[in-house]
């Protein structure tokens, strides 16, 4: 983000909505010829125009159109931010400033992300390439600014507030936003260079997304595509604080967070299997009774198919089997299989090359009511690029082909 001086994305966002220099002075702070320059070293910095100069006025050219869309989504996002987090630090009127993110740096905003990742001055210096006082000096000022604790200090070095984090947040979002707009105009300048974050749980992983990005990559072969795996609580967290763009798997209902919106995308069914030629393969006069006698593979307890597992012998009022191996591992729970009598609950998309060579078996017993939604989740009022637009139409074909 050194790319961008927040002052400098303030002038162009006036002078966009008004048309004229002169007029955006009156706004901003600034004179005519601190605006006109700072416009210039961000053309410079982008490569393009941003504006078209005429006797009538400033209009915005298409790039400039396209990056004043992002710059009015991070401007909103860290006042929407500021004013949260200022309520969590229950400031008083007279402690800082009312929008105090309008007077805060980029420098500053950068030394909060890097303090609060590494949480140790002299690590967040290194990262950035500074030294620590001008770490410490940028906390500082922007505490005073705020009016309010950014940071608390523990025994393992220094951690968020409550209301800090609020803030932080609101930072990293705005800084993905611009980040956006950056790929969005050098792909208007012919510089094909998308970059994609997806969130992928465990289902998403073994079928759907090597689907999705083998198709990406024929169309769009310059894209760089980061794939995280995850607990859903870690990767729901880095979905909210902008660390990627879209969840890719099972959905959750009800939503743990009101920022977050969910897609369907198909219906998902669970099946029990074991290896081919399984004691239990073929046979139809199976009970909860009879599969309760062999050892499982299962996830942990916080994952939704566990809780099939688990309602599978509740229901049939049979003591659930002990001999467990708890595991999201797909490459393991295989191997386990393979080499034992031992059973799995699994979607039958995960496992769906297994099945059709032969090498496990589907169990014969009904799962009733072991349907589940599967999709997409996205930070709400998320603005896709045209290259995140495309993978997600990609993903609606994919799992379309599937429910079919």
């Amino acid at each position: 983000m050194e790319k961008f001086n927040l002052r400098h994305l303030r002038a162009f966002q006036e002078v966009a909505r008004c048309g004229s220099v002169s007029r955006a002075s009156e706004q901003v702070f600034l004179s005519q010829p601190a605006i006109t320059q700072a416009l210039s070293k961000l053309e410079r910095t982008l490569g393009t125009r941003l504006f078209l100069r005429k006797s009538t006025g400033m209009y915005l050219t298409e790039a400039g159109t396209t990056l004043h869309v992002r710059v009015e989504r991070a401007l909103e996002l860290l006042a929407s931010g500021a004013r949260r987090a200022a309520r969590a630090a229950g400031r008083g009127h007279h402690g800082g400033f009312q929008n105090f993110d309008q007077l805060l740096t980029t420098v500053q905003l950068r030394g909060l992300l890097a303090l609060a990742s590494t949480g140790n001055y002299s690590w967040a210096a290194r990262t950035l390439g500074l030294s620590r006082p001008s770490i410490h000096r940028s906390i500082n000022d922007i505490e005073r600014i705020a009016g309010f604790e950014m940071f608390a200090k523990t025994a393992q070095g220094f951690e968020l507030t409550q209301a800090g984090n609020l803030f932080r947040r609101s930072v990293l979002l705005a800084f993905e936003e611009l980040r956006q707009g950056l790929e969005e105009i050098d792909l208007l300048l012919g510089h094909d260079t998308p970059r994609l974050a997806v969130g992928s749980l465990p289902l998403a992983r073994s079928f759907i997304l090597p689907k999705v990005i083998n198709d990406l990559g024929v169309i769009r072969p310059e894209v760089r595509i980061t794939v995280r795996d995850g607990s859903y609580s870690d990767l729901l967290h880095a979905l909210r604080y902008g660390e990627i763009d879209l969840l890719v798997g099972a959905l959750r209902s009800p939503l743990p967070f009101d920022d977050v919106e969910q897609e369907p995308l198909y219906t998902d069914r669970l099946a029990i299997v074991g290896r081919a030629g399984h004691p239990l393969a073929g046979r139809g006069d199976l009970d909860a009774k009879t599969l309760a006698l062999f050892s499982w593979v299962t996830p942990s307890p916080d994952i939704p198919t566990r809780k099939h597992f688990d309602s599978l012998f509740s229901a049939a009022h049979v003591p659930a089997p002990t001999r467990l191996v708890e595991s999201s591992s797909l490459v393991l729970t295989r191997g386990l299989l393979l080499g034992s009598d031992r059973l799995t609950i699994i979607s039958r998309h995960q496992i769906a090359r297994e099945l059709d060579e032969g090498i496990l078996a589907e169990i014969d017993f009904p799962l009733v009511g072991s349907e589940r939604e599967i999709g997409v989740t996205t930070r709400s009022g998320w603005q896709p690029t045209t290259t995140q637009s495309l993978f997600v139409r990609m993903l609606r074909d994919v799992c379309a082909g599937l429910s079919r």
